[in-house]
């Protein structure tokens, strides 16, 4: 996500490095090169235009000030207008009301709005303690209904599915049943996964609207195709239009999708962008944090969301239960491979460097994917030792190291390598949670 803005950004900032201070020459060539970078981003041209006027505004007449460096200045100026661009403040969703509260998913076919409305469901389960009820509105296509139906089964309790024919039948009627239903179960949430075409039409724009009228919704939310770039921001303001909208969902931002719509929806539109889809898991639907996001694409780290990530990962009785038994040196080859598996769970080891300050350098490459690799290996070399080994790593001796060789697909030698290493982990570990440890991070966090 943003990776090549992001380079290109660097490319712009570290060109004026080293002058003395920001004049207009540097700065109207420094404008030029990032106007490049953000429309090949494809970002929206008017965007890019407005978003350089403001830039060039701020920037012309500085002094740069006595602890930046001139491309430093330029970075924070830069940075805040990346912000408002996309929409200053962390959008809310908002679900206030009396009676179930009522979102209405819309967005166009392929765009990924059913898998985008489970992964609502499970967010407002985990962060809200929701009892969402998922109702399949897309009527034309019998395959779409049974989608959400599976998805939600992986939502889990205390989620539920109306069951919607596959044939027949009016959505907007369908809705109120459904609404109905909700009401009747205890559910505190419906989301409404209505249908898409491949392109807005007069015939999908009646039926939303009918919908809309029959559920009279609290959120309208537009389910957008990162990877279409400017095309996102078309489709945002056809669906403003035609039936409103309340905030933007982007989707499919890992991978390949350069940014563009992330940085132009907003601007064009004036509805917040509420969260991003990065991955296909049902987990992988983050909220939308403009600050946190201009500062990755400018190569300053996130590390808010990598903590937030660490807290996901990490239960607090684990925690606590592992720092007994670092006291107790009773760390085991078992306790490791909880910890390396947690790690895993907080996504890849590339998109943690990145949120990482001045570690984005560190996140690509054959090193990195070493690194990944030796993890999987780790965590085959453990699967494969009994629990009585696991629980007690002395007794690993040379026709136990073998067989652990044979059934992880790796040599001797590197189960050696291994052992060696998690000796040396544990006894790293033991000593930070000793009384010296302790004394030296209050050193470093001064004191306190």
């Amino acid at each position: 996500m943003f990776d090549s803005l992001s380079d290109k950004l660097e490319g712009v900032f570290r060109k004026i490095r080293g002058t003395g201070k920001l004049t207009e020459a540097n700065i109207e060539e420094a404008l030029r090169d990032v106007r490049m970078a953000l429309l090949e981003a494809d970002v929206h041209f008017q965007v890019a235009k407005d978003f350089l006027e403001k830039v060039r505004e701020r920037a012309v007449g500085q002094e740069v000030l006595r602890s930046l460096s001139p491309d430093q200045q330029l970075v924070k100026i830069v940075h805040g207008e990346l912000v408002d661009l996309m929409g200053g403040a962390t959008g809310k969703l908002d679900l206030s009301g009396d009676g179930p509260a009522t979102i209405m998913m819309v967005g166009l076919q392929g765009s990924g709005k059913t898998t985008t409305s489970a992964k609502l469901a499970r967010h407002l389960i985990e962060t809200r303690q929701a009892r969402p009820f998922l109702v399949p509105l897309d009527l034309s296509r019998p395959a779409a209904i049974a989608q959400l139906k599976t998805l939600a089964g992986q939502v889990g309790a205390p989620a539920g599915v109306f069951d919607t024919p596959s044939e027949g039948g009016e959505p907007a009627r369908i809705a109120r049943a459904a609404l109905d239903e909700a009401r009747t179960g205890g559910f505190d949430t419906v989301l409404f996964d209505t249908a898409g075409r491949l392109a807005i039409d007069e015939e999908l724009m009646a039926e939303l609207r009918s919908v809309r009228e029959a559920v009279q919704p609290r959120q309208t939310l537009l389910v957008a195709d990162a990877m279409t770039g400017q095309d996102a921001v078309a489709v945002a303001t056809g669906f403003r239009d035609g039936i409103g909208l309340d905030g933007v969902v982007l989707s499919k931002m890992e991978g390949d999708a350069r940014g563009g719509a992330a940085l132009s929806i907003h601007h064009v539109t004036e509805r917040p962008i509420l969260f991003v889809g990065v991955g296909e898991k049902l987990e992988n639907l983050e909220i939308f944090h403009p600050d946190r996001v201009a500062s990755r694409i400018l190569g300053m780290g996130d590390v808010l969301s990598l903590i937030e990530k660490a807290e996901a990962a990490y239960d607090e009785k684990q925690a606590l239960e592992l720092q007994r038994k670092l006291k107790k040196d009773e760390f085991t080859l078992e306790d490791f491979r909880d910890q390396l598996r947690a790690v895993r769970r907080m996504g890849s080891i590339g998109d943690l460097l990145k949120m990482i300050p001045g570690m984005k350098k560190f996140a690509q490459g054959g090193e990195l994917e070493s690194a990944q690799g030796e993890f999987t290996k780790i965590e085959a070399i453990i699967d494969s030792m009994t629990i009585q080994e696991r629980h007690n790593h002395l007794i690993l001796n040379g026709s136990r190291r073998k067989r652990i060789a044979r059934g992880s697909g790796t040599s001797v030698s590197e189960v050696n390598k291994f052992l060696k290493q998690y000796q040396q982990t544990r006894k790293m570990m033991k000593k930070l949670s000793s009384g010296a440890g302790r004394g030296l991070l209050a050193q470093l966090q001064g004191g306190r």
